[in-house]
């Protein structure tokens, strides 16, 4: 039966890749300056001026895609007589997943005869879109609904997410670090370096002292953790420091030969929590935490 993948904006992939690889994305919203935005996923520029408006002092608050709007979303498609796989930002980061599975839970009533699967990716920025990424190309090879689904099961937390961010006061507001390491921290250069866990969790792993250093953490980690280097995507998400993330693929290269395959923007969404100079590295390699290396 033909099916319909479906994902959302929190997967900061360019805006041209769902029309051309068949994927539904659905919006989410921010707010910043007394207004509210659409993450529409746009231009560069666009990019550049939500992440002045932070290091401006601004806050963002991002709103989260509610069960009517999934409902809208998936409906049409059921209609047409397709099934829905929906592939969410991570259940600990947002309650989006849940008003899809609610949204799938009403529309299961309406549609008894069409399979609706939505699943909690675990995953975050480019981490969640390579994930999709995979899928899509699993799609594009003729491969069913049900073995689709499973796969993202399967796979969901071997899929890593390494990460380093500049400035420690956005992760203070978000619950990360305390004030107190906060201040200090940049002081001091401290680089804290994070990943996501098997629960869809940002968790703290190391802190190194100065830019490259954290860059460089992030390869490590790589090499440690990584399967099939060169024959599976490695993705990069940058928070508008375009430079830095160009550095990170340089010494991608120079220690595995390989070039990475995509390299983006984090969105607004992500982006209002983890703030301007966030350089974030993916790719599938052995589950996340069986195989962590110690702190």
């Amino acid at each position: 039966m033909p099916y319909t993948l479906f994902t959302d904006s929190c997967c900061d992939m360019p805006q041209n890749y769902y029309a051309e690889n068949g994927i539904h994305v659905l919006l989410l919203d921010y707010l910043i300056s007394g207004h509210t935005f659409t993450d529409n996923m746009s231009s560069p520029e666009e990019f550049h001026r939500f992440y002045q408006q932070v290091r401006a002092g601004e806050m963002p608050t991002t709103v989260q895609i509610n069960t009517s709007q999934f409902i809208a979303a998936f409906e049409p498609v059921l209609r047409q007589g397709e099934d829905v796989l929906y592939i969410g930002f991570s259940s600990a980061l947002s309650g989006t997943y849940n008003s899809a599975r609610l949204a799938c839970e009403d529309l299961r009533e309406r549609y008894p005869e069409r399979k609706i699967t939505v699943i909690d990716s675990v995953s975050a920025s480019m981490g969640q879109g390579l994930l999709v990424h995979q899928v899509a190309q699993l799609k594009k090879q003729g491969e069913s609904f049900d073995a689709v689904a499973q796969w993202v099961e399967d796979n969901k937390c071997n899929l890593h997410h390494w990460f380093t961010v500049d400035d420690l006061h956005h992760l203070h507001r978000g619950g990360r670090v305390s004030a107190t390491s906060a201040v200090a921290g940049t002081m001091l250069d401290i680089k804290p370096v994070l990943h996501v866990d098997n629960k869809g969790r940002l968790i703290p792993q190391t802190k190194t002292r100065g830019r490259k250093k954290a860059l460089r953490t992030l390869v490590d980690y790589m090499e440690s953790l990584a399967l099939d280097i060169g024959k599976t995507p490695v993705f990069i998400s940058h928070g508008d420091c375009l430079e830095d993330a160009l550095t990170l693929a340089e010494m991608i290269h120079e220690r595995f030969d390989v070039a990475v395959d995509m390299i983006h923007f984090i969105g607004p969404i992500i982006g209002s929590h983890s703030g301007p100079g966030t350089v974030a590295l993916f790719f599938m390699g052995k589950n996340r935490e069986a195989h962590l290396p110690k702190a």
